[in-house]
């Protein structure tokens, strides 16, 4: 008894053991009064709103606004809003909604809900951003290319959200884990998308009107993952997957699994890795290693030892020397991508470490760690599985002050331990409707401008079911948000891995015609062709602001009206003529640049096999043929996962897409 605890109307804490001395020093109708009164204080119900309606959002202009959220069954919600008041009850489970009319954009508004103040409301255009790792990429990995024109822009009038990974695989949830809206300052820029910042921000100097962005994406999401259980009737294996995925035991015991397995490898990797544990350490500048082999960071022989590739740890060293002018200053270690982790020190202290392949390595190195005369750099490199490299063609250097030092040649190099591949157990937050219930269905009260989806890179493999499986998703969105005609934006995925000599028939090559087949058969949706902004050796490409521009383009011609061209040349039909193909284009995208030498195309005859081709342009229309081929049926153009270097565009500037035709 003496633990529990009374809250009075003040707030303050009453044990009950101090009652009876109330009592005694009052009426026992006061007392009663102020029991009373206590309870209902304490039993009150408190409105409680989901996570995205909160200080700094920004709701969708034109349309209706929905505001809701839970309270106790039979509870009164009032919502105040630009002078006006609207009024509903709680339904037996505790959940409430009420709809406002439409509103022009503008803003900061005040909204209150009972005793809850919602501050700095903008009204707008909302737009949600899904897919996986490019969509979720921040500006922080982009800076190489734009820090200068980052650091100098704020605009309150974007604001961005990105949604925390969720899911669940047993029904749609109905709110996202705790958020917070960012308006585009120096404060928050970083944490933004680098697509949707760049989108965002042309767009709103084209229309001036506040933009809010909403950002539910995952890493390595395959699409099923994002279709909700109706969406995927016409695929049953992975409503089975899914199933298989129900056991929330199952669940964590694979999550245990995956935790114990991988504190194990690393374990004895620490335990046996010969680097450590020697004395002097190997990362120390007092260790000799002149009997170590040596490479450089081109040659990947070291990672294999004729037959296996080689997991577990490398240490690589290299000295430099540094003129004396050059010390006393901060300094830039530039170590390009390394497959899959690492850790690095300079004069035998650490200065950063990486943990997967992807990021860029970009390590500050402390003013006072870098001397006159020798120094020395020294890599701890990590491999889990598949071969270990240093990705070629990134940049390799120490930046001191506007003097580079090239890195890329000679090191030395040593195993510290061998180890078996690690073994991870299968994902299990990946699988079929979990990103939809979790992310997706969570935002079904809110209303938007429209969608961009940028997905493909998980799928490429089974690009054959590519095309069906997002016009689902795209029908499933639409259904969910109750607007048939919600515009969407999907982009193509980029040029990538080495380029092919010869006419191949690659998976990103199929996928990205799947893609380019949705836009073309589905109303309302246009596709960000971006063939041309690839790297061939990151699956992560840094220009995400030609991305961000063409969407912005789409936008403003197919949301907004405006007379601008937004796609390049959009492939419509072909005819033969004697041994020529005659390519037709869709008119608005066939002003075309003039050339006789066309890049990327490639015809084929009866045998069906793709040969280089001849291909110029004659006003609309694209002429292509090659001289040993009498009978062409079949023509493709960028066929390839990488296809080089290509020159077909129209007078705005866009690149055709890739695209095949018979």
């Amino acid at each position: 008894m003496k633990n529990m605890v009374f809250i009075n109307p003040s707030g303050v804490h009453v044990h009950m053991l101090e009652l009876s001395a109330l009592r005694k020093n009052m009426g026992k109708a006061a007392f009663i009064l102020m029991l009373c009164f206590g309870c209902t204080f304490l039993c009150r119900a408190e409105v409680k709103l989901p996570a995205l309606i909160s200080n700094g959002i920004v709701l969708q202009r034109d349309q209706p606004i929905v505001v809701w959220g839970t309270a106790d069954k039979e509870e009164p919600v009032e919502v105040s809003f630009m002078r006006k008041k609207y009024k509903t009850t709680a339904d037996i489970d505790g959940n409430w909604k009420v709809t406002l009319p439409p509103v022009k954009a503008g803003g900061p508004y005040i909204m209150t809900i009972n005793d809850i103040e919602i501050n700095d409301i903008l009204i707008g255009d909302v737009w949600l951003c899904s897919g996986q790792s490019n969509m979720e990429l921040p500006i922080r990995r982009v800076l190489d290319l734009y820090a200068d024109e980052v650091k100098d822009y704020a605009n309150p009038m974007i604001r961005y959200i990105k949604t925390p990974t969720a899911y669940s695989y047993h029904e749609p949830q109905s709110d996202v884990p705790s958020v917070t809206w960012m308006p585009l300052t120096p404060d928050y820029v970083f944490s933004y998308s680098a697509l949707c910042y760049f989108f965002a921000r042309d767009l709103y100097e084209k229309i001036k009107v506040p933009i809010g962005i909403i950002n539910s994406s995952v890493g390595g999401s395959p699409i099923e993952s994002w279709i909700s259980e109706e969406g995927l009737k016409a695929f049953p294996h992975y409503i089975h997957d899914r199933d298989l995925h129900r056991s929330d035991a199952y669940i964590r015991n694979a999550a245990k699994l995956d935790w114990e397995r991988r504190s194990l490898w690393n374990q004895i990797v620490y335990k046996e890795d010969r680097g450590l544990h020697e004395k002097p350490a190997w990362y120390e500048s007092a260790f000799d290693d002149t009997n170590w082999e040596k490479t450089d960071l081109n040659n990947k022989d070291w990672s294999i030892d004729g037959l296996s590739f080689v997991n577990g740890t490398f240490w690589f060293r290299k000295d430099f020397v540094l003129d004396g002018s050059l010390t006393g200053t901060d300094a830039i270690l530039r170590l390009g991508c390394i497959t899959d982790a690492d850790s690095v020190f300079i004069n035998g202290v650490f200065v950063g470490t990486t943990s997967y392949q992807y990021p860029p390595r970009i390590y500050t190195v402390p003013k006072d760690l870098l001397k006159q005369g020798r120094n020395n750099i020294t890599i701890r490199l990590f491999s889990y599985s598949g071969r270990a490299e240093f990705v070629d063609d990134k940049p390799y250097k120490l930046i001191v002050r506007d003097h580079e030092i090239d890195l890329s040649e000679e090191w030395k190099y040593k195993p510290g331990v061998r180890m078996p591949a690690y073994q991870g157990v299968p994902t299990t937050q990946q699988k079929p409707t979990g990103f939809y219930n979790g992310m997706i269905a969570p935002l079904e009260n809110l209303a938007f401008t429209g969608v961009i989806w940028y997905q493909g890179e998980s799928n490429a493999e089974r690009y054959h079911e590519y095309s069906d499986l997002l016009s689902s998703l795209i029908d499933d969105w639409r259904g969910l948000f109750k607007k048939p005609e919600l515009p969407f934006f999907i982009v193509q995925l980029p040029n990538f891995m080495k380029q092919s000599l010869s006419p191949s028939d690659g998976h990103w090559a199929n996928m990205r015609e799947s893609q380019r087949k949705v836009v073309a058969t589905v109303p309302n949706t246009g596709l960000i062709v971006t063939i041309d902004l690839g790297e061939w050796n990151d699956i992560h490409p840094l220009n995400k602001k030609d991305i961000g521009l063409r969407l912005s383009l789409q936008a403003q011609k197919m949301v907004y009206g405006r007379n601008v061209t937004a796609d390049g040349p959009v492939y419509q039909s072909m005819e033969i003529q004697d041994n020529r193909i005659v390519l037709s284009f869709k008119d608005g995208t066939d002003d075309l640049i003039w050339s006789d030498q066309l890049k990327g195309f490639a015809i084929a005859g009866k045998d069906r096999v793709f040969k280089w081709a001849n291909a110029k342009t004659e006003g609309s229309k694209v002429i292509v043929w090659n001289d040993e081929i009498a009978e062409p049926l079949r023509v493709r153009y960028a066929w390839a996962d990488n296809p080089g270097e290509l020159n077909f565009r129209n007078k705005a500037g866009l690149p055709a897409s890739p695209f095949e035709g018979e």
